[in-house]
């Protein structure tokens, strides 16, 4: 089971301990490193500032929204990135969700898998050097009775990795049935089926297997020995995926929980979260929300658990090392000590 961690936002101030968190991630052997991009930054530029900074670690963005820029646009920055890195980039893409998309962007979020299946299609289709010609539900190229003509992107036929962050049933089957890695999240190694199964269903619509896919989970992990008040406290984190990471009749995150078995809890939870009430909100939290979807306890605890990812077919783990604080000497040390952990099972 390889690794990855999170870039986070890039700041003036916080730029040269950014780029030695990725240096020394690379040391340790890490596999990638992921910038994301919802309402601080985007995810494209750091990378290709750290694709001058590194020699061995995969930069990806995870995620790249869909709404944001032009399938074509997207295309050509990671070919960009791609050959910045020196072939180290994976394109990761997402819908997001339509209180970012519809609020910040001001892009309808109707259909967002059929925006997203089709940005994949015209993204290849410029990977493989052909000329643009498609027409979809979201995208006609050439725009029809226009002065538009169908071009090819001056770059040579390239082989870009495409992650996709999906949540839902049917994007999960897409992302069986298309993509080469899925980033995922609200992850249950207790309840993989809630994810896998449609996955897997996807995958052998178009013949393939599982392996094919690299499956790359996100997880916040925190190593301690008061095991109540690590719960405790990341109980507000998650009333907020479920009642915030969406509106009251879109939110993937509190569908995943759903599937996994706690649609009581995660109704509940999001309910007072809408209604204003976010204290009680986060104590309605059972517990079993905290830690079967996260890794924290001691070192022996965590690493049970982290076999367990691995048990369940997970590939990759992307890192969330927030209980270390800011960029510096503990979240340093955190890693290092989750390299050795993973090293050992």
């Amino acid at each position: 089971m390889k690794l990855a961690i999170e870039i986070g936002g890039t700041q003036p101030g916080n730029l040269d301990l950014t780029t030695e968190w990725v240096q020394r991630a690379e040391r340790l052997g890490v596999d990638m490193a992921f910038s994301a991009e919802a309402w601080w930054s985007d995810a494209a530029t750091p990378l290709a500032y750290l694709a001058d900074k590194t020699e061995r670690i995969k930069l990806a963005t995870g995620i790249m929204q869909v709404t944001a820029r032009t399938p074509a646009m997207t295309a050509m920055t990671a070919l960009t990135l791609h050959d910045l890195s020196g072939g180290r980039f994976v394109l990761g893409l997402g819908a997001s969700g339509p209180q970012v998309v519809e609020g910040l962007h001001g892009v309808s979020y109707a259909t967002p898998l059929t925006r997203l299946r089709e940005t994949v299609e015209i993204c290849r289709m410029v990977f493989a050097g052909e000329k643009v010609r498609y027409d979809g539900k979201v995208f006609q190229l050439p725009l029809p009775d226009s002065q538009g003509k169908a071009i090819r992107v001056a770059h040579e036929p390239t082989d870009v990795p495409i992650y996709l962050a999906t949540l839902g049933p049917n994007s999960l089957r897409y992302t069986g049935a298309s993509a080469n890695g899925w980033l995922g999240t609200s992850f249950s190694p207790d309840h993989p089926q809630a994810h896998l199964d449609f996955i897997r269903e996807g995958a052998s619509q178009q013949t393939r297997s599982l392996d094919e896919i690299n499956l790359c989970v996100s997880v916040r992990v925190e190593i301690g020995e008061d095991v109540e008040e690590m719960i405790a406290r990341r109980k507000k984190g998650v009333a907020f995926n479920m009642g915030g990471m969406g509106s009251a009749t879109t939110n993937f995150y509190n569908d995943a929980f759903k599937r996994a078995g706690f649609a009581e809890d995660a109704q509940a939870v999001q309910s007072l979260w809408l209604a204003g009430k976010r204290d009680e909100a986060a104590q309605r939290v059972p517990d079993d929300m905290v830690t079967r979807f996260q890794v924290l306890g001691t070192r022996d605890m965590v690493r049970e658990r982290l076999r367990k990812y691995r048990e369940v077919g997970v590939n990759t783990l992307k890192l969330g090392l927030d209980s270390a604080g800011p960029l510096g000497p503990k979240r340093f040390e955190l890693l290092e000590n989750i390299v050795d952990l993973v090293e050992g099972l």
